[in-house]
């Protein structure tokens, strides 16, 4: 369901405020959905090896163990029962998949919803960077009435524009993007014409990657419907004998709970 705007970008670079933002975690565990449920967070989008790789499919367990949390009542008053979204990548590296992939995707779409998650977390493109057409839309016939967002793929397309006509079209729910840049906070003018396109979609736009605290506000005026991050540290801790990173990634509460803040005080104002 299409989160509504008070408030939208326009084109000639002017932006109008916007209040009713969503804020969405990427979480690794249940201990981050609870996080996220206490602090007022709409979704989670729960991945595992996110630092490491990017973020690829939890297991099967991890996901009940989410979902089982999440539907804990939160902490904040009013705030909704959070929603768990399952990442849907079978391995860490680039967005084109084999045939093999795909049909595992596919099967891990039909999982995480049978489970109970409220949506899933995909991304697919031809080698040629367009968005791959036949992938999206065989995931969201596996999803069912289970919802899709479409992850950061769309910011190595070269016209997004473009590929938001086709992922609507596809019935994809909404897309995770920074507008194309490093970092959202450096995207605003390409989100507020993310935006300004999807008005007429019904595909929702959500602000991601590299989210700052000082980002909220900016992001929020561009008109954007939600906003995404991690709001992770890592832990130190020994690495295994054989080598390999020490340490491991938790979610932050006070991190969380110090940007759930900012976006409720953009929804008063």
């Amino acid at each position: 369901m299409k989160v509504a705007r008070s408030g939208r970008a326009r084109l000639d670079g002017s932006l109008t405020p916007v209040h009713n933002v969503a804020l969405e975690l990427a979480v690794q565990d249940p201990a981050g959905a609870r996080i996220a449920s206490d602090v007022g967070a709409r979704r989670v989008e729960l991945c595992s090896a996110l630092g490491a790789t990017g973020g690829i499919t939890p297991s099967a367990a991890l996901i009940e163990a989410a979902i089982d949390a999440a539907a804990v009542v939160p902490e904040t008053a009013g705030a909704p029962i959070l929603e768990v979204h399952v990442l849907i990548r079978p391995r860490p590296g680039g967005f084109t998949w084999s045939a093999e992939e795909r049909a595992l995707m596919a099967r891990e779409t039909v999982l995480s919803v049978d489970a109970g998650a409220d949506g899933v977390v995909v991304g697919a493109l031809t080698p040629d960077g367009r968005v791959d057409e036949e992938t999206v839309r065989a995931l969201v016939a596996a999803a069912g009435d289970a919802e899709v967002t479409f992850h950061r793929a769309l910011d190595v397309v070269p016209d997004q524009l473009a590929a938001l006509d086709m992922l609507a079209d596809l019935g994809v729910t909404r897309v995770l993007t920074s507008g194309g840049a490093a970092r959202a906070g450096e995207g605003v003018e390409r989100l507020a014409r993310l935006v300004e396109r999807s008005a007429d979609l019904g595909v929702e736009i959500m602000a991601g990657g590299g989210v700052r605290l000082e980002d909220v506000p900016t992001l929020a005026a561009a008109g954007v419907d939600a906003i995404h991050l991690s709001a992770r540290r890592v832990v130190a801790d020994d690495g295994g004998p054989g080598g390999g990173t020490g340490g491991y990634e938790v979610t932050d509460a006070d991190v969380a709970h110090t940007v759930a803040e900012a976006v409720r005080e953009l929804q008063l104002r």
